[in-house]
């Protein structure tokens, strides 16, 4: 497969109106696709750089623990011709991935030998 850079990166905030106003204001990065998704993610980013912004979750059922920031995954971009291929190359290295329709973008996800989830994602929906 050929990709072409990392796409977005997820991460997991204790108040998204927060760090949204934060990256925009601080960083000049700017709001993207607010019209899908309900809302979860807000996704903020400038040119091919961009970050889906995700209200923390508990730490374990029943816990107790407040809710944790941190990185859910990440994503490296690819033509639609290569997203194809990687998952034919996914398959045949008997990796699991499963797919998933973004309206804007198609996507699929699987883990690496440590667990962090990945994200193959193309904007070429044709």
């Amino acid at each position: 497969m050929n990709l072409e850079g990392l796409d977005h990166i997820a991460i997991s905030v204790s108040d998204v109106d927060r760090s949204v106003r934060w990256y925009v204001e601080v960083l000049g990065l700017e709001r993207q696709h607010t019209d899908v998704w309900d809302g979860i993610p807000q996704f903020v980013g400038k040119g091919a750089t961009g970050i889906a912004i995700f209200p923390a979750r508990e730490s374990s059922a029943g816990s107790g623990k407040p809710p944790s920031p941190g990185l859910r995954h990440f994503a490296f971009g690819a033509d639609r011709a290569n997203f194809l291929r990687a998952q034919r190359e996914l398959k045949e290295r008997g990796i699991d991935f499963h797919f998933e329709d973004h309206q804007i973008a198609h996507s699929i996800y699987f883990r690496d030998p440590d667990g962090f989830k990945l994200e193959i994602t193309t904007y070429e929906l044709a």
